[in-house]
């Protein structure tokens, strides 16, 4: 089978298409044969090393997967060959085939097309286990979303106007927040994007502010980082909630005086770990996505397609922020 590996640390540009043998379902897995593959930015960091996990090289990056299984293993009961389903792997996704366990798969509707199911699962994850488990998000509360025409900040808009919120759509630009807006977001503002001396960092900050209007957000959800960080946390209302998800524009450095002026919760959210530690509550909460998804409330944005050879251009074109929802490498 084909497969595109990570051999060394570095860009995107480093991975290189490769065969290698099928593999075979050993006690408690199965093999799907891949369909599509999702690409997110931890599949940006782990070719860099730069991820909370380093695979044994080489390696295909790619952490969720849609497919059919093709192969079952011993003690697999719940799933059966041609079965059509999502799998979050970590990684190993982008190729052919792929072997693991059967618990990381995840039944799909006959109606979802594999490209929106392999742009399913992290992304509306990571956003329903911030806003709902999280940051507690309630109706007719304001959320404000950075990063918002990104793959996790589509799905954080319309997860918010779904759980009933005010959704503020913050971008890079306006093109992205009517994305946003069509997606079902209130409103959006426009931010600058590049390096920010004080009085670009304050204007910033007054800009959120304006969005935001008075009383500030309820909720904040952050996958941006670097000075944004700061700048939207200055707009936060009283006792707000501010969720880190992710960091494109670097890591922050927040000055914690402005925790206590607002009495608001800077909140970590780490998916992954949720779904390892905690199982029956991500299953819960995958249950109600998909019946989110069923009732037409969410639906996958796929901005971009590319075949498995040009792998490595689909993560690059995600690094570079230029696309919109996900990005899905078809196979």
């Amino acid at each position: 089978m084909k497969a595109l590996l990570s051999n060394s640390p570095g860009l995107p540009e480093t991975l290189s298409l490769a065969q290698l043998p099928e593999p075979v379902a050993g006690k408690g897995d199965v093999v799907l044969d891949v369909k599509a593959v999702g690409i997110n930015y931890p599949d940006v960091l782990i070719i860099q090393d730069k991820y909370q996990f380093k695979p044994e090289r080489p390696f295909a990056p790619g952490g969720e997967v849609s497919g059919v299984v093709s192969a079952v293993g011993e003690g697999v009961t719940h799933l059966k060959v041609g079965d059509r389903v999502i799998g979050s792997t970590g990684w190993g996704g982008l190729a052919e085939k792929i072997a693991l366990p059967a618990a990381r798969c995840i039944p799909i509707p006959d109606a979802m097309p594999f490209d929106e199911a392999a742009a399913f699962i992290m992304t509306y994850g990571t956003s329903h286990y911030g806003l709902k488990d999280r940051a507690h998000l309630k109706p007719g509360e304001t959320l404000l979303v950075l990063g918002a025409a990104g793959g996790v900040g589509l799905a954080a808009v319309e997860l918010g106007k779904a759980m009933g919120a005010k959704v503020i759509a913050a971008c890079s630009t306006q093109e992205k927040v009517d994305i946003c807006l069509a997606h079902g977001a209130d409103e959006g503002v426009v931010y600058p994007t590049g390096e920010f001396d004080a009085e670009g960092k304050k204007a910033l900050a007054d800009l959120f502010k304006k969005a935001c209007g008075p009383n500030g957000a309820d909720v904040i959800y952050d996958a941006v980082g670097g000075a944004y960080a700061e700048a939207s946390l200055r707009a936060i209302g009283w006792e707000g909630r501010f969720l880190v998800i992710g960091f494109p524009a670097g890591i922050p450095a927040i000055p914690l005086n402005l925790t206590l002026l607002k009495s608001c919760q800077i909140v970590g959210v780490f998916w992954g770990a949720f779904t390892a530690r905690n199982p029956k509550a991500n299953q819960d909460n995958i249950a109600e996505l998909v019946g989110l998804y069923a009732s037409g409330k969410i639906k996958p944005h796929v901005s971009a397609h590319f075949p498995l050879e040009k792998g490595a251009e689909a993560i690059r074109h995600l690094m570079d922020r230029k696309a919109t929802g996900k990005v899905v490498v078809q196979i």
